[in-house]
């Protein structure tokens, strides 16, 4: 739907891949260097039942996971002050009269700004009701029990359809390549629990990705 563009996520799996592999290695070697980040942890020693089981590594990865959690809200309200600055907010709730989803008219102190593709454009007014039929919050007819728990299994996974169908294919001892061997590992974990869960072989799964024309 042109109101709900969302460019899928396997698009931008090497530039993750390397952040992660980045984070990995800097981590690494923040954790066996001298400096501030050696320092904290001397500082903040694990408590008794942790010690060991934590590896300084470890604790350092989480550090800068936090630390590109914090970058990445910083980064994302100076997008959103460079795009709705001033009274752009507001003018953009004003901006119509009538929710194009719904039809109804809308109400300036419940719209809903909505952004149609995440590229820097800015959002459109829609009501409560309209926005959730775009979002896919709205109550529908049942999916069939294979692509329900496939789509279960994908979201506690954070998994994406390509993977799913590079996993089958290298399971099935196909050709193909991952980008690095632990996306090829998560990919090939991401087959086996869904065969797991729905019963059918990766040759199956394969089908009825081809079937839904998914991870193409």
């Amino acid at each position: 739907m042109a109101l709900n563009r969302k460019i899928p996520g396997e698009v931008f799996d090497n530039l993750l891949d390397q952040i992660g592999s980045l984070l990995l290695e800097k981590s690494s070697l923040l954790a066996n260097e001298a400096g501030p980040v050696r320092d904290f942890l001397r500082e903040n020693p694990l408590p008794h039942p942790l010690e060991g089981l934590l590896p300084e590594e470890f604790r350092v990865f989480c550090l800068s996971l936090n630390a590109l959690k914090q970058w990445l809200a910083a980064e994302q309200a100076a997008t959103d002050r460079y795009l709705l600055g001033g009274k752009a907010r507001e003018e953009c709730r004003l901006a119509a009269t009538t929710c194009i989803v719904t039809g109804e008219p809308l109400d300036p102190s419940t719209v809903e700004l909505h952004h149609p593709v995440r590229d820097g454009r800015p959002p459109i007014p829609l009501s409560k009701e309209g926005h959730k039929r775009l979002e896919g919050q709205v109550r529908s007819p049942p999916e069939d029990s294979t692509r329900a728990k496939i789509l279960a299994i994908r979201k506690r996974m954070n998994q994406s359809w390509r993977n799913l169908r590079r996993g089958c294919l290298d399971i099935l001892g196909r050709v193909t390549s991952h980008s690095t061997s632990s996306v090829g590992a998560s990919s090939r974990s991401f087959v086996r629990k869904v065969s797991r869960e729905t019963g059918l072989t990766a040759e199956q799964i394969l089908e009825w990705l081809d079937t839904n024309s998914l991870g193409e």
